[in-house]
């Protein structure tokens, strides 16, 4: 192993990011390397504006970056579902570890499941995505826009402004607060947004320890979240995109594949394509693509937003991943 003194792993500060950082400390302090965590304000930390007004989703990850590209941080971990699609020149993921629960959660008042909820009921999210799809649903529920950390948003259950708020299962898993949970919503209904419940390792492509990292891999949550990211790449989705996918790996009669399916809508849920592949789980971005390629020629472009954009305030080119949910 290379010689190190200390990793320093960059991380944001809030208790989600850091209690994640946490976990990956861990499995690398199993491996005999000596960790410290760097907490790191981002852009997306500090302001308040809607995510869609200040960048997307980029913003929480643009200043971790930059510190590890000027050696302030050895290497970094993101929710993977923060992180552009584009790679990032100088940059590698080193390791994606195992995947928690990728659904989205429904944190109601008294328990209510969201077919329990009564018709205008006040249900928060900052997701287009998340919106979109329960709109779909036309259980007459009144979808409103939220932002913060994940106690900021279950605080608007408990005051009264919202009925019910929705979050990502990973992150109350993580922080253990699954008892919040009243319904863990099915991928049937709901996809979640690329990448979700996944978290990303990130070092420079020259760091000495990037094999070391590289260690606390797991295979079948790399397979799934590149073929998830092959598919916004595609689609160029911009972050007002919304856009869902879900990629798992499945028992096929030739060996294991991987199936994955995806959800571009317009934002008011009025109209929305949902399609799906199964392909070679060695080969997930050429899955991603194909997906992509297939919801385009069934019109995904004009569903979410102007050109093959999807939704991205300048068009074409505009690769950060759908999510202005990222804390939750």
């Amino acid at each position: 192993m290379p010689e190190q003194q200390i990793v320093r792993l960059g991380t944001r500060r809030s208790a989600l990011a850091t209690t994640q950082s946490g976990w990956v400390a861990e499995r690398l302090r199993e491996l005999g390397l000596e960790v410290e965590l760097v907490e790191i304000t981002t852009e997306g930390d500090v302001s308040a504006a809607p995510l869609t007004t200040i960048g997307g989703t980029g913003v929480f990850a643009s200043a971790i970056r930059e510190a590890l590209l000027d050696g302030r941080v050895d290497c970094a971990v993101h929710s993977l579902k923060d992180l552009p699609s584009a790679p990032e020149p100088g940059l590698v993921i080193a390791a994606v570890p195992r995947r928690e629960d990728p659904r989205d959660a429904l944190c109601a008042r008294d328990g209510l499941t969201l077919a329990e909820l009564p018709p205008g009921s006040v249900v928060g999210t900052g997701s287009p995505r998340r919106a979109a799809q329960i709109a779909a649903l036309g259980l007459g529920v009144e979808l409103v826009p939220i932002r913060g950390n994940v106690d900021t948003r279950l605080q608007h259950v408990r005051d009264g402004r919202c009925d019910a708020v929705v979050l990502a299962m990973a992150g109350l898993s993580r922080l253990g607060l699954v008892d919040v949970v009243s319904e863990a919503l099915d991928t049937v209904q709901v996809l979640p947004a690329a990448g979700q419940g996944a978290l990303a390792l990130e070092c420079r492509e020259d760091h000495p320890l990037r094999e070391v990292f590289a260690r606390i891999e797991d295979a079948e949550t790399r397979a799934c979240v590149e073929a998830e990211r092959g598919l916004l790449a595609r689609l160029e989705a911009g972050c007002t995109a919304p856009v869902g996918a879900l990629a798992e790996v499945v028992e096929s009669e030739d060996g294991l594949e991987l199936s994955l399916r995806a959800f571009v809508g317009s934002p008011d849920g009025s109209d929305g394509l949902r399609r799906s592949l199964t392909g070679s789980w060695t080969e997930p971005r050429d899955l991603g693509h194909r997906l992509a390629e297939l919801l385009l020629e069934d019109g995904a472009a004009g569903l979410a937003g102007v050109g093959s954009g999807l939704g991205s305030p300048t068009g074409v080119g505009q690769t950060a991943p759908q999510s202005t949910d990222p804390l939750a």
